[in-house]
């Protein structure tokens, strides 16, 4: 704006911008979206990568077109106005030509000179809503997006376009032909969506994680029992199935990582757990006995999206553990477990990932139960205890103010490195992203029984060593792993239960959490580390809420 025209308003009431992940090209003004055509007949924005984009190009250069950026978003919008010459048809019919060409992945927005009144839309694989409201029509990737000014959307398919036009939304199919699309209610409004007096959003969805539990439990814990009925898996696939893969990424993956260590232990059911990215371009050996189970806040996660569809060529069933109601995902999946976390507006995730973990304690516990592996002591037991996490986690949020004095001590920390055995080292790989990702300081998570295998010869004088012990079979032997670094130099942070209060003698700092069952550990001792991941980066005085070259849903590969 300020660029263009002096900081005044642009007079309109119809136009498209996109805040661009830069994926082909630098960051740059030559690269910033909206793209035109050669004689400004066609404008579009677009989300997504086009894998072809080289081959489209050298076609459209061949045909007189001439290029400005490095971007594959200008190729696109050249290739719709190729196609719009060359049949003078209507936009729609040129958009159809277009996307049946392009390879790869996207969410168009164009206008046309001839139509100026009119957006048109398109996508394939990357997301895409349109909210509709009191005349007025909305183009967004995400529902927070648009809900300061409507409830009511619609989810575009793949291959599908839109044309939106004085308020009105009409949908076409890849022939051309319209057809009819369902408008969905959100039922969460823009409120939950605020800060609520909190500094920032990662604080307050801190805080919001007791209820985003409490929610996820309350959705499937009818009568004192789990009932899976509205996931859509039945006891007779439970006991059927005979491997199960986790697929996701980021902190999905690692709430995954937790799942496989509670759900072998308690299930007896062998899990492997993938990071998407390299789970789609391999060749799994996948059986019709197996569940693929894929996570993602989101439900748009671009690589996970991809290993849920690899998931389905094969014939395998598949479960998605997702966020978003009507998000890819939620719709591509044979069956939907919708965790109850409500928006998540900070890119480092709390919330949903507690959320997660709870989905993944639920499926564990029932699949133990189904298959005969526990009690029905047992299975009591366990969902009582996994109803205490909730006030558990209040009353750590409570000692806040101790992680907040550490914290600021690392402000000007090198290297910080997080060892844990068992569920610690899955708690670990979360702590350490949390810090890193937002604090800009470089951390890595190890299984603490790898340090004497090479990164024990990465410890020094003043390195930050942090250590997660809340499974008490495995206490001594993660104790003795940072006596070694203490030794070499490392200063030490301890993370373990309420009565562990032997390690004062060799820990510098030590964090406690409530007791509880050691498969729902996890859910506590996480806490901390989100707090002291928040407090670094807000003593570094960094943006804690958008980290950089960092986005909320990854929705390009």
């Amino acid at each position: 704006m300020e660029k263009t025209d002096n900081g005044r308003a642009l007079k309109g009431d119809c136009g498209i911008g996109h805040t661009r992940w830069a994926t082909h090209g630098e960051p740059s003004e030559v690269n910033a979206h909206p793209h035109v055509s050669d004689d400004g007949n066609v404008v579009g924005v677009h989300n997504g990568i086009i894998e072809n984009y080289q081959e489209l190009k050298a076609k459209l250069l061949k045909k007189g077109y001439t290029f400005y950026s490095s971007t594959d978003t200008e190729v696109a919008v050249k290739l719709v106005d190729y196609y719009y010459k060359k049949y003078e048809h209507t936009p729609v019919d040129a958009i159809n030509h277009a996307m049946v060409r392009i390879r790869g992945s996207y969410a168009l927005a164009l206008m046309f000179e001839e139509y100026p009144e009119e957006i048109y839309v398109a996508r394939k694989d990357s997301p895409m809503i349109i909210g509709v409201a009191d005349g007025d029509c909305y183009i967004a990737s995400d529902v927070p997006a648009i809900l300061k000014y409507t409830r009511n959307v619609y989810y575009i398919g793949n291959m599908e376009i839109g044309r939106l036009a004085e308020g009105k939304a009409t949908f076409y199919n890849l022939d051309g032909d319209e057809i009819e699309k369902e408008l969905v209610e959100i039922k969460w409004d823009a409120e939950a969506a605020e800060k609520g007096g909190f500094e920032h959003f990662m604080m307050k969805e801190i805080h919001e994680q007791p209820k985003a539990i409490l929610d996820t439990m309350n959705s499937k814990i009818k009568d004192g029992k789990i009932d899976l009925s509205d996931v859509g898996l039945s006891e007779e696939d439970m006991k059927k199935i005979t491997q199960i893969y986790i697929v996701a990424c980021g902190s999905a993956y690692h709430t995954g990582v937790v799942t496989q260590y509670v759900m072998e232990d308690l299930a007896r059911v062998p899990v492997r757990v993938e990071l998407a990215s390299e789970f789609r371009y391999r060749n799994p050996i996948l059986k019709p006995t197996d569940l693929v189970i894929v996570v993602s806040q989101s439900g748009e996660t671009a690589d996970t999206l991809a290993g849920l569809r690899l998931a389905k060529e094969h014939g395998v069933k598949t479960l998605g553990i997702v966020n978003v109601v009507g998000s890819s995902i939620a719709r591509e999946a044979d069956n939907v477990f919708y965790t109850m976390a409500g928006p998540e507006i900070s890119v480092a995730t709390t919330k949903a990932y507690s959320a997660q973990l709870i989905a993944g304690y639920l499926l564990a516990v029932e699949f133990a139960w189904v298959r005969e592996k526990i009690t029905k002591e047992q299975y009591d037991a366990l969902l009582a205890e996994m109803q205490t996490l909730p006030e558990k986690i209040n009353k750590i949020i409570e000692d806040k103010e101790r992680i907040q004095w550490f914290a600021a001590k690392q402000a000007n920390a090198r290297d910080i490195f997080f060892v844990g055995r068992g569920v610690d080292y899955a708690i670990c790989l979360e702590g350490s992203l949390k810090l890193k990702e937002i604090s800009y300081i470089h951390s890595e998570a190890y299984a603490a029984g790898e340090l004497k295998h090479g990164t024990i010869s990465l410890i020094e004088d003043n390195i930050l060593v942090i250590g997660s012990l809340t499974q008490d079979d495995l206490y001594e032997k993660t104790i003795s792993n940072m006596v070694e670094c203490k030794s070499r130099g490392a200063s030490l942070m301890g993370l373990t239960n309420f009565g562990n209060y032997s390690i004062e003698d060799t820990a510098d700092f030590v964090v406690y959490v409530p007791k509880t069952d050691p498969h729902f550990a996890a859910s506590l001792a996480v806490i901390p580390l989100q707090l002291l991941g928040y407090y670094v980066s807000v003593a570094r005085g960094l943006d804690v809420d958008k980290p950089r070259n960092l986005a909320k849903s990854v929705t390009v590969e």
